[in-house]
């Protein structure tokens, strides 16, 4: 049985020592082991703290070490202060396939449905060749809303399309 809880401030540490070792795998995520630095993951954290969502799951058996992670959060303009966006799942590689991606993703997307109101919804962006990330998604309740033709270096002289998928909240509340 795997806890899932709310990302503290203290737990910075652990998040990017999380991700340092899913880049280390490849195609986990878009960025690449360079990229993520402890300022990147000081970004993510003040981001959610101030108007998102951000939840790990700790190791069983290792309470030093978190093997799963979740965040979305507001983009700055106010005119998207409705929505959830840059959401990110990363899951530790020896723990992949276990349900963990799709246990984090439901409770985020309980708690924007149950103690979100004022979030209409939340949006992501996936790699094309990752159809196995589309269909995961799609079985939550997202939506293929287009294609960003050539976004995606592959690192191989070609260019692949972004999928834009969002999920709407049915308990959204407009407030004024």
């Amino acid at each position: 049985m795997y806890l899932i809880r709310t990302c503290l401030k203290t737990n910075k540490e652990k998040v990017f020592n999380l991700y340092k070792r899913v880049t280390k795998v490849g195609g986990g995520i878009a960025r690449t082991s360079n990229e993520i630095t402890k300022k990147y993951i000081n970004n993510i954290i003040a981001c959610t703290q101030k108007s998102g969502v951000h939840l790990v799951v700790d190791h069983p058996s290792n309470p030093k070490k978190i093997i799963g992670e979740i965040h979305c959060y507001k983009l700055v303009p106010s005119v998207f202060n409705h929505v959830l966006s840059d959401l990110t799942i990363v899951v530790d590689s020896d723990f992949q396939g276990k349900g963990i991606g799709k246990l984090l993703l439901n409770e985020l997307l309980t708690r924007v449905e149950n103690e979100r109101l004022d979030i209409l919804r939340v949006e992501l962006i996936v790699r094309e060749s990752n159809k196995k990330a589309i269909l995961f998604y799609e079985r939550l309740g997202f939506k293929i809303e287009g294609r960003l033709e050539s976004r995606i270096d592959s690192r191989n002289g070609t260019f692949e399309a972004d999928i834009p998928m969002a999920w709407m909240n049915k308990n959204y509340k407009l407030t004024m």
